[in-house]
This record gives C-alpha cells, structure tokens and sequence, in this order.
C-alpha cells in the first residue's frame, strides 16, 4: 500500500509580496512566509517602519527586504507587480475609519474605498497577470470577519470587506486556468497597537467577546497558520474562498 503524503507548507525558492507588512498582522503574515522559506518583499508608506521590520527579520535569520510605497499609486503598483515576479502576493494594506454611518462624508467614504477595495483590487489583477506568465501563484487578501456580518460604526468598512470577498470569487473563476489562486482571510478582532484603543473600551470590548463563541480575542499569531496554508501547495485545489479566523463569531 502506498500512503499518500502531506504537501508541502514550504516555500522555498518563492518570493511573496506584503503591503502592510511592517507591523501587525501584516508583520505576522511576513514572518509567516518567510519562516516557510521565502523571501519576503514587505512594502508601507513609512521608509523607516519597513526597514526595521525587514532589518529585525533580517537579524531573526529570514530573507527579507523593506520597499517604501503607496499601494494606491496604481502605476507604482502596476510597475511592481510586472517587474517583482512575485509567486506569493499577501495584502494586508488596509484602512477604516469608524463612524456611524450619518456622519461619513465623501472623503471618508473614498479614503477607506480607496486602499481596502480599489488598491486591493489592481494589486490582486496585476499579480495574476504576471502570475500567469510564470504558472501560477497565490493572492491573498487580509480581508475581515466584516467581509461576512455588519457591524457597529463600520458600514463603509464593511462594505469594503464584502467587496474584496466578491471579487475574489470572481478573480478566482476567471484565472483558474492559469492556476492562479485567490483567497482571503478573514479575522476578528485581533490584539494589535491599532486596536489597542477598542480593546480599552469597557462597552466595545464586551461587545466583541459576546460575539466572539470561544474565550479570547485574536492574536497575530492566530492568523500565521492560514497564511502558510494559502501560500503553499498544502492548499493547491483552494481557491475562490475565505478562511474566517474569528473564533466563532460569524457562526452565531
């Protein structure tokens, strides 16, 4: 009897692309790939915060470099993408900008729609058009578990998150072929310096742990795994589809 056998989480000889990456969960995805053996491109608006994460990458013994760059540059990005022959691209570039809805203004709607949806969306297209070329690849967008529910103050946020889970869908039918891959992930609220002011909060936090079925709320840590998982061949046949790491909140 022959036992069929595990593929492979390794990534070695890849290079993967992480806008977002100089820190939180976007820093948590690069080290993720970069511990699976690639080598990691992570690109922010801020020169001096990619250099010190690709710097303390660099000295934890990962392949890393830092880019500065604005993700909603389209030209910059479309340049990037043709150029970087990148067989990973994670984005975890994104923006919100909580407020009920009656007081979002034009500016606040383009800001958010700006960077979560139409960046996200060239980037995932530029990707696969190089992707394509050289036999396929993996865009994953960090997406949210409000790409699937509404929530409190975030109706423009929301509305950016299910938008990044339609076009995946569509990106995935209409590249399959050239075996390029889209898929998302999908956290709840995660402990990062970003979220550290909703986590202060008495009322939100008891709001997010009502929702939350299991115990705690995320960590960078929680999101690592998935993020292995898309970028490998151990998800070959996954594509068009979302991992919800939200302990359970979507679920109820």
């Amino acid at each position: 009897m022959t036992l069929p056998k595990t593929p492979s989480f390794r990534l070695d000889g890849k290079r993967a692309f992480v806008p977002g990456g100089s820190r939180g969960i976007g820093l948590g995805c690069a080290v993720a790939l970069a511990e699976q053996g690639a080598h990691v491109v992570i690109a922010a608006r801020s020169k001096d915060q990619v250099d010190d994460a690709a710097g303390a990458m660099a000295d934890a013994g990962f392949s890393a470099e830092g880019m500065a760059l604005d993700v909603t540059d389209l030209d910059a990005i479309k340049a990037l993408m043709a150029d970087g022959d990148f067989d990973v691209v994670c984005n975890s570039a994104g923006v919100a900008r909580h407020m009920h809805s009656e007081t979002v203004v034009p500016e606040d709607f383009d800001f958010v729609v700006s960077l979560n949806m139409k960046a996200a969306y060239f980037m995932a297209v530029e990707a696969a058009r190089n992707m394509a070329k050289r036999g396929g690849g993996s865009v994953i967008q960090i997406s949210s578990q409000m790409g699937h529910v509404g929530g409190i103050d975030r109706s423009v946020y929301c509305g950016t998150k299910h938008a990044v889970e339609g076009f995946n869908k569509a990106l995935a039918i209409e590249w399959g072929a050239q075996s390029v891959r889209f898929n998302s992930i999908c956290p709840t609220f995660v402990r990062t310096p970003l979220t550290a002011p909703t986590f202060a909060n008495p009322e939100r936090l008891a709001w997010i742990m009502d929702k939350i079925k299991l115990p705690r709320v995320g960590e960078v840590e929680d999101i690592m795994g998935a993020v292995a998982f898309l970028a490998s061949d151990a998800s070959a046949l996954v594509t068009g589809t979302s991992i919800l790491v939200d302990g359970g909140w979507t679920a109820g």
